[in-house]
């Protein structure tokens, strides 16, 4: 008959110790969840469910997640179908350190691929129409997309400003909406304009930066 051996005399199993400064092992953030919650909610909204109609319930159960997973990455409702909506949207634009003339039209280059996308993307389309309705969305989305894209305008027509490139005697917002609002025009009020020339930018900045009168004061600015 076999008896249990003492506890005193049992050999202890070495545990493993981690290294100094290793990483804590814990739940890793999940790629393939949050792929899933943003597929649910493209989902939901490609079925004809509106943004205020969406929950965090809802949305769970589509992904096939639960409600913790979701609040693990987002507070609200609101913080998540704004990076949905972002998703949507081409990467933001970065500054590629070459000339202002070609940030600028780096810049308006990039508005006009967004204007491309909403047109032929009837989700995100939907989804930018929505926010208006919903201003807690739209604020909060005017905080965390629209605005830095906004101060990228600004420091470009800033360093425009200190170079001699653009004129000194002008308000900086006044400089942007004037290098902006053309393309803005196009994708936002005039839904029919045409956005498919690849040069469009280039000619927009080049028109507005060597003037659109007979007798231009100055030659191409590059």
């Amino acid at each position: 008959m076999q008896t249990d051996t003492p506890a005193a005399s049992r050999t202890p199993v070495a545990v493993p110790v981690p290294e100094p400064g290793a990483p804590r092992r814990g739940r890793p953030r999940s790629e393939a969840a949050e792929q899933a919650i943003f597929a649910a909610v493209e989902q939901l909204m490609e079925e004809g469910v509106g943004l205020a109609e969406l929950s965090i319930e809802r949305v769970a159960a589509q992904a096939g997640v639960g409600k913790a997973t979701i609040y693990r990455r987002w507070t609200n409702m609101e913080a998540l179908l704004v990076d949905v909506v972002a998703r949507l949207e081409a990467p933001a634009p970065q500054l590629t350190g070459g000339t202002v003339h070609e940030e600028l039209v780096g810049m308006v280059e990039y508005m006009r691929k967004r204007g491309l996308a909403k047109r032929s993307r009837w989700v995100l389309k939907s989804a930018l129409g929505q926010m208006n309705d919903w201003p807690e969305l739209r604020a909060t989305y005017q905080e965390r997309v629209v605005k830095p894209r906004r101060e990228l305008v600004r420091t470009i027509v800033r360093r425009g400003i200190d170079e001699g490139v653009l004129r000194t005697d002008l308000d900086v917002e006044l400089v942007c909406e004037v290098l902006i609002g053309p393309i803005l025009l196009r994708t936002i009020l005039w839904d029919d304009a045409p956005l498919d020339d690849p040069e469009l930018a280039r000619k927009m900045i080049d028109a507005v930066l060597n003037g659109v009168g007979a007798s231009p004061s100055g030659g191409e600015c590059h």
